[in-house]
Parts: C-alpha cells; structure tokens; sequence
C-alpha cells in the first residue's frame, strides 16, 4: 500500500529510531573509533549541489530544509548505531549455503528488518508504490552513510532500488502494481544478473535462454554469475532481472532480453508461492565485502525458470542500462563513502598514535604521528579528495533530479547531458581514488595497518571491488571517451567544461586570496582538460585506437578537473559563509584549507595525465606483437 506523502516524519522519529536500536546479537568490539557520519559535510556538499533549488521542482515539494534535516540526522544515527557495529562482523562470518539456501548472520537479519521498517528502501522511489518520493540528490547522500557503515550491507538495498527503478521505467502496469509495492518496501528485494562464466564483460557473449511459452511467460535456462544477494534469507522474496536470448533472437546485444523472474512465483492473491526453478549453486570466496552473499545462479534445471518479458523483446540490454547507470553512480558512492571511513579511521590512530619528536619541536618530546608532516600530506590528501568526490557526485545526483523534474524541457535535457558526461567519471574516477584513499589509511597505519585485527585492512579489502564493479575503470573510461566525446564530437563534454570554466572564473574573481588561488589553479586545469579533449578528438581522425590507448589518463584527468571544480565552488561558499557570518567558522576555514591542499597537491596531477594524453602514440602493430 502506498504511503502517503508528508508521513515521512512518522517513521524516521527518534522515538521509533530509539526502539529499533536493540542490541544486536553480534556487535563489533574493535571498531573503535565507531563510523561517524560526515553531516556537516554532507549538507554543506547537498547545499553546493543545489538541494534547495531541486526541492522546488514538481514533485518534490516535500523536501524542505527541516525534512532533509531530520533525514540525514536518522540516517546518521541508523548507520553508526545500527549498521557500523556489525561491519566487521560480516567480514569475518560471511554467509554459508547448504542446498542452495543461503544463511546470513541474526544480526543480519535483524538489521535489514529494522531497515525496512524504518522506511528506508523507499526514499527516492515513486509514493505512488509506498516511497517517499525524494529527490536523488538526498537518496545519494543518505547512500554514503549506509556504505561507509557497512558496505556489504549497503548493497543489498541499492540494488533493490536500481531494480525497482527498471521495472518502473520499462515494466508493464500489471508488472509494476505486482512487484513494486513489495520491493519499495523492502519486503522483497531485487536483483541484477547479467553476466555469465563465458561472457565476462561481453553481455554480447550472453547465453542464457528464454523460451516463450503459451501462457503467455517465458521459461529461462542458463547460469548468471557475480549475483550480489542473488540467495539470502533477508526477505521473503528476491526479483531477479535477467538478461537472456529468445530463440530467434538476432546475435549480439540486439538479442537480448529482460527478463523478471521471481524466486517464488506469485500467486493469484499476489504472494509468492511455488519455489521457481532458480538455484544457488556456491557462493563467490571473495577478497571483501565478506558479509554481501555474492552467487552463481543457475536457472531452469528441472524445466525452466518462469520469467516475465520486460517491454518488448532484444531491448533488453538498454532497459538494463537504466539500473546499470544507477548502480555506476552508486559505486562510485561506495567509493568515497568507504575512503571516509577509512579516513576516520586513519585520522583517529594518527592522533593517538604517540611516536617520534615533531620537526621543529626543540622540547623534544615525544608526539603523536598527526603531527608528523608526511602524515599530514596523507590525512590531507585522504580528505581533500573524499570532499570532492562527495560534491562531484551529488552535483551528478541533481542532474538527475534536474533531468526527471525540471518544469522546463531544455533544462531536463541539459541535466540528462551533465548526467551522460558525469557518470562513468563518478565510478570511475571515484572507483580509483577510493582504493588509493583506503591504501593511505593501511600506510597511515604503519605495520599495524597490516594486521587484521586493526581493521583498516577490510577497507582497503572492500574498496578493491568498486573498480571492477558494474564495468571495470576501463570500461567507464572507453564509456567517457567512446560515448561521451566521440559520438557527438565533443559538444555534451564543452558544454560541460564550459559550465566548469564559468564557476571556476567565479572563484578566480573572488576578493578572498584563498579562494582566488583555488579558482585560478582550476582554470588552469581547465584549460589543459579541454587541450586534450581537442587531442583526443583530432587523434580519432588519424587512429580509432588512439583515443582509447589514452581513455584511462583522460578519465582521470576529467575527474581530478570535476573535483577541482567542485572545490574551487566549496572554497567560495566556505568564504561567502564566512563573510557574512552565517555558518560555522571552524567548519569553514578548514573546507577552505582542504580546497587550497586540492589546488596546490592534488590538481599538479592532472597535467602528468595531461601529458600522457598529449604524448605519441605507440604503433599499433608494435603492441599487438608485444602482447601476442
């Protein structure tokens, strides 16, 4: 049953919070500091992002400031109280299958209970199924919260949400009134199977058969691999998405299909019943995220998996695309949302760790590390680049809301360019510096770092996954360059480095010396971004290999650029606070101090990719051989 709008307030109040905060059965006892949530940032970064303007779109009249307050305020508490404390327990008892039935943990199961009846699966979903009907730009930020908690936790309901948005989009009403209720609630939960043991990353290598049948379902037949949550006990049904051919089907990615297909087939009153024919053949013994059950899938070995046609057939790749896209943007979430907690994580060792004398100190006392400069150089960059990934990405999230809500036409296709651009550079980019980040917490660490029980190694364990996720780094990189800048020769990436020029010159004309550096620093870059941009542009008429030989450094290059841009941006607000007196001083002067540590160290780094872009190109035949 839908809820109604407005009754957000009823199932996020401290009362009901308080009451769902029972102790867990399986608590964390070395997760010291606990993960607290970044709110002061995150609604400073919502604010960047333009959460006020998005909130006065059609549609999205509930999202006041008080509402987004209280939101983000539960969503903290549920996280550090909830989610963070048995963190590690997943990691060290991952889920166990015996006759393809997974078990997860109690304290699992009791934590997603708490979660679904808190009303947090349906936060960006459709009231008209029982969401609330937020904007995405707010959905993202309460998402970091659940990933920097507990990441493997955080998966399960992301993609029940990604699955519920494709069956919205593309379903049928009947599939939409049958399954969407169910899965907004958490009741059930989604999934997304798409590739297979033969096919990796080439869905055109996709074998998995669906055969029509005269009752007007199909019968699948087929293994799916690399399943997150494809078999658990956390809800009382799972709604597969499938990829798979029909016998005529053309080859290729033209053939192929989407398919649902429930674990339990539903009865006529709209419950599951009858168990389909799908199984869970092992599940994947994985470097992290231990406590997320990852399957192999095996469908229709007793006669076929009862599936359901999603829209029409062989459009199925491009109805996927709707919660791949998601599910890219929201990798890229897990990204910086585990690097935070690898920050916190990082920062409060630094500053108990007492070792050596601080350069300069003539009483020759013993410090602690945070004192050490090299340790500063990597707390610093550590936070620096987790601040602009945050804003990058909730800039990404109101281009979303942009593109779905703004009254006006033109201005929803200019959001849906930013979005096009700005995604495979939210997972990719992010994905990369995520895994760097949570290498930094090990190293800030020392030797303790390498030791399990300090627990910074299950960060840097569970961010190793964020590059192959949803398409490997390369994969978004050849998106970028390939779809992204090719296709259309460059208008949708001018369009939006021109945006970035224009705010960066912003920052540049400031009065604040500060915040003038940043925005200089920015345009700068700026100017190299859209340097090779031209080179990649012009290499393509001379070598089609070219542009994606060089499509990782341009990718990292356009991230290093978006997240300088989002800072020199972060730096005048921080100022424009500070002069007129309305936010918190400290919170301010040390946003401003992280944007100047991004400009002076972290931007240089994108004229090495810069370089590398604009270098020769090996012969191609000299690499062939080489690799052969």
């Amino acid at each position: 049953m839908a809820r109604p709008r407005g009754e957000f307030y009823n199932f996020v109040t401290l009362d009901r919070f308080k009451y769902s905060h029972k102790s867990l059965p399986t608590q964390e006892t070395n997760e010291m500091p606990n993960y607290a949530a970044p709110l002061k940032d995150l609604k400073f970064a919502l604010d960047l992002a333009g959460l006020h303007e998005v909130a006065s779109w059609p549609g999205f009249e509930d999202a006041s400031e008080d509402l987004t307050d209280a939101v983000l305020d539960e969503a903290g508490k549920f996280a550090s109280n909830v989610l963070a404390p048995i963190n590690r327990a997943g990691d060290q008892g991952s889920p166990t299958v015996a006759d393809g039935v997974v078990t997860t943990s109690e304290a699992w199961r009791q934590a997603y209970t708490q979660f679904s009846e808190a009303g947090w699966t349906g936060l960006a979903l459709d009231p008209k199924y029982g969401g609330q009907g937020l904007p995405q730009t707010l959905a993202c930020a309460v998402q970091e919260m659940w990933d920097g908690a507990n990441m493997a936790f955080g998966l399960c309901p992301m993609l029940s949400q990604t699955a519920a948005e494709a069956i919205f989009l593309k379903g049928s009403d009947e599939q939409k009134s049958q399954y969407l209720p169910s899965m907004v609630s958490g009741k059930w939960t989604g999934t997304m199977n798409l590739t297979e043991p033969q096919a990796g990353s080439d869905l055109a290598a996709v074998r998995t058969r669906a055969v029509p049948c005269d009752e007007g379902h199909y019968l699948l037949s087929g293994q799916k691999i690399y399943i997150t949550y494809g078999e658990h006990d956390l809800s009382e049904n799972i709604i597969h998405l499938v990829l798979a051919r029909t016998p005529d089907a053309p080859e290729g990615v033209k053939g192929i299909s989407l398919f649902i297909v429930p674990k339990f087939i539903l009865n006529a009153d709209g419950e599951p019943g009858e168990r389909n024919d799908v199984r869970c053949v092992s599940l994947e013994h994985k470097l992290g995220i231990h406590g997320s059950p990852t399957a192999v899938l095996s469908y229709g070995e007793q006669g076929g998996a009862v599936g359901y046609l999603v829209g029409e057939e062989n459009r199925g790749l491009e109805y996927m695309f709707i919660m791949m896209n998601r599910a890219r943007h929201a990798v890229g979430i897990e990204s910086y949302a585990i690097a935070e907690r690898a920050y916190q994580r990082a920062l409060a060792f630094a500053r108990d760790r007492v070792q050596g004398r601080a350069v300069g100190d003539v009483s020759g006392e013993r410090t602690s590390i945070a004192r050490h400069p090299d340790v500063q150089r990597m707390l610093l960059s550590m936070r620096s680049r987790i601040e602009a990934m945050r804003a990058l990405s909730l800039f990404a999230a109101a281009s979303a809301d942009r593109a779905s809500h703004h009254p006006d036409a033109n201005e929803r296709a200019m959001g849906q360019r930013r979005v096009e651009v700005l995604t495979p550079i939210v997972k990719g980019w992010s994905s990369e510096v995520g895994n760097e980040i949570t290498a930094l917490g090990l190293q800030v660490h020392g030797g303790m770092g390498f030791i399990e029980e300090t627990g910074a190694a299950q960060h840097y364990r569970d961010a190793r996954i964020t590059t192959i996720y949803e398409g490997t780094t390369g994969i978004q990189a050849a998106d970028l360059v390939g779809r992204k800048l090719l296709r259309d020769g460059g208008d949708m990436v001018n369009e939006l480095i021109d945006l970035m020029r224009l705010e960066a010159a912003d920052a540049e004309a400031s009065p604040a010396e500060a915040v003038q550096e940043v925005g200089t620093a920015v345009v700068n870059l700026i100017d190299t971004l859209a340097s090779a941009t031209a080179a990649i542009l012009e290499s393509a008429t001379r070598n089609p290999r070219s542009p994606f030989l060089k499509s990782f450094d341009y990718l990292m290059l356009f991230g290093i650029v978006a997240g300088g841009w989002q800072m020199a941006r972060a730096a005048a607000a921080a100022q424009q606070q500070l002069d007129s007196q309305t936010g918190d001083a400290d919170f301010c002067e040390s946003k401003i101090l992280s944007c100047l540590y991004y400009a002076r160290q972290v931007l240089p780094h994108g004229r090495a990719h810069a370089d590398a872009i604009q270098a020769a190109d090996l012969p191609s035949d000299a690499l062939d051989q080489w690799v052969a």
